[in-house]
């Protein structure tokens, strides 16, 4: 293992990727940040190369193949991102002795279970997508320093979600259906990067188990509820949303209709779970409303 005590962070670029960005510099730490044009993880040689040269004692991959419905019919091309690129990362950190956090999803799971899945809860996707991140989840595994972080329902600055589709909405529609029959737990990205970079810093300080944790809010709602909660916070009648099925907005890849996971994982690292979300959410709304005004896209 070195001692240099760099962070690499795959995936920099993204919503996610610029949270831990910021909470990394927040820390102290120092980073390299590559993005999708800097490092495409599906080439092996490439990530061993990058490995080499930055000799990190922390890998973060915030790369994904995200879109969910396209990966029904280009599973092949959602594998190579979200399970051949894990591999990848999990070989070569093997080889330099890093530590490897690797963001995972609550697809891995059939979606139908009745309390809060547990970490070691039995897995069984049921869309493309959703097998594609468990392929990567068994790479990772596979490293006796990789460290799968499940998480779903994310929201934040720096890129398209929920969360801010629906600040949209609320100023150009008089009403709005929303799905009420899944439930989750909507995470804000400042909060997961944190817990990213607590596990990684437990990591090296040995005080981590390696192996699966859960990256979620506290509590659960709807996306209805959520959204209700949303314009409630804008100031706004949250009478204006109403509720309706899945089967209203049918798409390609099927949805969990339950993404509750549990978090019992984090005492044994000594990290606190994240907060509840409709407090995140409070706190995550100036931002994203700022941000929103501001014109970004």
């Amino acid at each position: 293992m070195t001692d240099n005590r760099t962070w690499l962070v795959t995936g920099a670029g993204g919503m996610l990727g610029q949270d831990v960005l910021a909470r990394l510099a927040q820390a102290g730490e120092r980073y390299v940040a590559l993005d999708r044009a800097a490092l495409d993880l599906t080439d092996a040689d490439a990530v061993s190369a990058a490995l080499d040269e930055h000799r990190p004692a922390v890998v973060v991959n915030c790369a994904a193949w995200t879109a969910v419905d396209d990966a029904e019919t280009r599973e092949d091309e959602a594998l190579a991102i979200n399970g051949d690129g894990p591999r990848h990362l999990a070989d070569a950190c093997a080889r330099t002795g890093a530590v490897l956090l690797h963001v995972s999803t609550d697809y891995v799971f059939a979606g139908d279970a009745q309390e809060p899945y547990a970490e070691d809860a039995p897995t069984a996707p049921r869309s493309a997508y959703g097998r594609t991140k468990l392929a990567g989840e068994k790479a990772v595994l596979g490293n006796e320093r990789g460290y799968v972080v499940r998480t779903a329902w994310l929201y934040g600055t720096g890129g398209p979600n929920f969360v801010r589709t629906m600040i949209n909405l609320e100023g150009v529609k008089n009403t709005l259906d929303v799905v009420d029959d899944q439930r989750g737990q909507p995470t804000w990205t400042v909060d997961l990067a944190d817990r990213l970079v607590r596990l990684g810093q437990a990591a090296l300080a040995g005080t981590a188990p390696a192996g699966v944790y859960h990256g979620t809010s506290g509590g659960e709602t709807t996306w209805f509820g959520l959204t209700r909660e949303i314009f409630r916070l804008l100031g706004t009648d949250p009478e204006r949303v109403r509720p309706t099925t899945s089967a209203a907005f049918a798409r390609p890849a099927p949805r969990p209709a339950y993404s509750v996971l549990g978090h019992n994982r984090w005492q044994q690292a000594g990290i606190e779970p994240i907060r509840d979300w409709s407090e995140s959410l409070s706190c995550a709304m100036p931002v994203l409303v700022a941000e929103l005004q501001e014109g970004n896209p």
